[in-house]
């Protein structure tokens, strides 16, 4: 599994030879290593929710690439009335699969304007990625650790609308993945954290990879 940070909360995720993007906000993201133009192939989009932060270039990058659209159902029925024919709509509960890929919507404590915001589970070749989506902290965050034992975990930490990096670091006691990546986090003024100080608080629980945008990690 070959994860590539791409700024903010947007993750491309390479597995069993299928390209997923998550989030993929590119386009008035300062953080963006590349463009979404850039992007010409892909196998799964995955949208966690309708803000502009997160929505992103879903529906562009689905359309040029011809890749699935998956998501919460209000947001695949507003994909399908952009011109987006591969949608796989679904909901939080149990798993769909994708082109081999399995995927599942958690919960997540948020707000959005279709659906409710979710974070996605993702499971291929015996390894498993846990993306949270822009989440506050809750317990429930364990039973996403016991039911899915997510081997990698990406988790906001900056605060004001979602986690900080304290709360963030209780969500990894709940989840207890093997490694985590901070996410959502220093793309604005609004949302500035330390990733470095938020790595002291898990040391002795996960192991953090901290990414610069355009930098990958490979499981």
């Amino acid at each position: 599994m070959k994860i590539t940070y791409l700024g903010h909360a947007a993750v491309k995720v390479e597995v069993a030879n299928k390209i997923i993007y998550i989030d993929p906000f590119l386009s008035g993201n300062p953080k963006a290593p590349i463009t979404a133009d850039e992007i010409t192939s892909a196998d799964i989009v995955i949208v966690t929710h309708d803000h502009g932060d997160h929505l992103g270039d879903a529906f562009a990058i689905a359309k040029r690439t011809n890749a699935w659209l998956v998501s919460q159902y209000e947001i695949t029925v507003l994909a399908s009335e952009n011109g987006i024919e591969k949608i796989e709509p679904m909901n939080i509960g149990g798993p769909i699969s994708v082109e081999g890929i399995k995927i599942a919507l958690t919960p997540a404590w948020h707000t959005s304007n279709r659906g409710d915001p979710t974070g996605v589970i993702i499971q291929a070749m015996g390894k498993t990625l846990y993306h949270a989506g822009d989440t506050g902290l809750f317990s429930d965050m364990k039973l996403i650790g016991e039911l899915y034992k997510p081997d990698i975990a990406l988790l906001p930490i900056g605060g004001r609308f979602t986690m900080d990096i304290y709360q963030a670091a209780k969500a990894v006691e709940f989840i207890r993945p093997k490694y985590v990546i901070p996410i959502h986090y220093n793309t604005f003024d609004l949302i500035k954290a330390d990733p470095e100080e938020f790595k002291k608080l898990v040391k002795d629980i996960s192991s953090v990879i901290i990414l610069n945008p355009g930098e990958t990690f490979n499981y």
